[in-house]
């Protein structure tokens, strides 16, 4: 059995949940900018995630977690997971993005579990805070160590796809890393880079 773990805003999601929220405030330009500079390492994670979730203050949150259900999801997201699942593989999804998004997917997918984010809301508003264990730039590689402890898999047994900054601490820990549709930084670090936005490309690999 082998462990694989996904990132989800831009791998099995197209795109960035963030950015469709910021949309409904009117402040997509403005986190655009900021989730870029966060996912190439220019900035640092936790505090470009904290700033750019006080733009969504004031965005009711039934809307918010409407929108987190609506996102569209990377081509052949459906076919890797059922493919991984069949073979018997664990497929966890990390996310420095919110739960309101992961956990509705991960349902839509088939995934084993989900890790992320939450969006903090008082009166049914968004009150431009947010917590969670996905906060931190090397809180995957944390959370992967742990839950390779806690189901005895080991490193190499283990898969780590992604395309961001903060997906290198993950990559620390899998011997098979994927960097898919990736920034410069995960592309460095990887040991394949898929271009193309087909996510059925890693059954080959895997």
């Amino acid at each position: 059995m082998k462990l694989c773990v996904f990132d989800f805003d831009s791998t099995l999601m197209d795109g960035e949940t963030i950015d469709h929220l910021a949309k409904a405030v009117g402040k997509e330009k403005e986190v655009r900018h900021i989730t870029e500079q966060a996912m190439q390492g220019k900035l640092d994670f936790f505090e470009a995630l904290r700033e750019r979730v006080a733009l969504l203050k004031g965005l009711p949150y039934q809307e918010a977690a409407n929108i987190c259900q609506n996102l569209p999801l990377m081509p052949g997201a459906l076919e890797l997971i059922a493919g991984l699942k069949q073979s018997g593989h664990k497929v966890i999804i990390f996310s420095g993005g919110f739960r309101e998004a992961t956990r509705h997917h991960a349902r839509i997918l088939g995934a084993d579990a989900e890790f992320a984010n939450f969006l903090h809301q008082k009166e049914g508003v968004l009150t431009g805070l947010v917590g969670g264990e996905m906060m931190t730039g090397d809180a995957k590689g944390k959370l992967l160590k742990r839950l390779q402890g806690l189901l005895g898999i080991s490193k190499k047994d283990t898969v780590a796809v992604g395309d961001g900054a903060n997906d290198l601490s993950m990559f620390a820990h899998a011997t098979t890393k994927i960097a898919f549709c990736a920034k410069p930084l995960l592309k460095e670090a990887a040991d394949h880079c898929i271009d193309t936005k087909d996510l059925r490309l890693i059954l080959e690999l895997v």
